[in-house]
């Protein structure tokens, strides 16, 4: 899978369908007939889509982990917990479920950001909370992931 970029508003309508971006879908375009798998994200109040995949091959690595061990199968049961298989509808909207929608607060205004191989889905508002929210620590985290130090002290 390549590297998906973009980050988009859009509506959902009544039903909690969403019609993803043409620029996304174009991006896309080979994991539309396969499908997609949407689940909770780990750290924000927001949705996680995965073409399938890219699904398959992050639960490859999950199916590694010792089932013996309980920290091992706690992990599993939440990461997995409200994972939906998605397909787009004719129209190329996707439904979002009910309480998925619930979990990340999403009203009618929504964010689809791309984050590197998978999509975000988020409510507007708590995006806009969240990358404010980021913005001050930005440099700091970005020195702390991304930085590295060279051996003669120079950049």
């Amino acid at each position: 899978m390549h590297t998906l970029i973009g980050t988009y508003e859009c509506k959902a309508d009544a039903k909690g369908r969403l019609m993803l971006p043409s620029a996304l879908k174009k991006q896309l375009i080979s994991s539309l007939a396969k499908g997609f798998v949407l689940k909770r994200a780990v750290f924000q109040p927001c949705l996680e889509l995965y073409p399938l995949q890219e699904w398959e091959a992050l639960m490859q690595k999950v199916n590694t982990l010792n089932r013996f061990k309980k920290k091992n199968n706690d992990f599993i049961r939440r990461f997995t917990a409200g994972v939906k298989a998605i397909e787009l509808d004719v129209s190329g909207r996707l439904l979002i479920p009910k309480d998925l929608i619930g979990f990340a607060g999403i009203k009618k205004e929504i964010v689809v950001s791309s984050a590197v191989n998978i999509v975000e889905i988020w409510d507007k508002a708590q995006y806009e909370k969240a990358i404010d929210d980021a913005a001050s620590d930005f440099a700091s985290l970005a020195e702390d992931v991304m930085g590295q130090d060279d051996a003669d002290g120079l950049s």
